[in-house]
């Protein structure tokens, strides 16, 4: 392999700080989802509304990632609703899911009862 120098003179000065301010904004949304959801799960009675608001929170959370990390924000729209509609569709099915299950088992429950 060839070394190539680099022919183009280097700038004396000040090195630029890092851009960190997003980093700890989006660490900072991100830890007070997470606080939400273990309020929401520790001191809340199990039930289907305990567990909707948990999957709720936990969505919210991952469309906040993928929008950062992934730079889905910097989309087009086209892409962006592409990837938005399928998962609101898997959203109503997992609460509709969550809330039949409760009462498939609650009507069981009362079955033995």
């Amino acid at each position: 392999m060839a070394h190539h120098a680099s022919t183009e003179p280097t700038q004396l000065g000040e090195i630029p700080k890092p851009v960190t301010g997003w980093i700890w904004k989006t660490f900072f949304i991100l830890v007070g989802i997470t606080a939400l959801e273990f309020v929401f799960v520790f001191f809340m009675d199990a039930g289907t509304l305990r567990n909707s608001i948990f999957i709720i929170l936990t969505i919210f959370k991952a469309f906040y990632i993928v929008a950062e990390f992934m730079h889905l924000k910097h989309e087009t729209k086209g892409l962006i609703w592409t990837i938005m509609i399928p998962m609101a569709l898997l959203i109503w099915l997992l609460v509709a899911l969550i809330t039949e299950g409760s009462y498939v088992g609650e009507a069981i429950q009362n079955a033995f009862n």
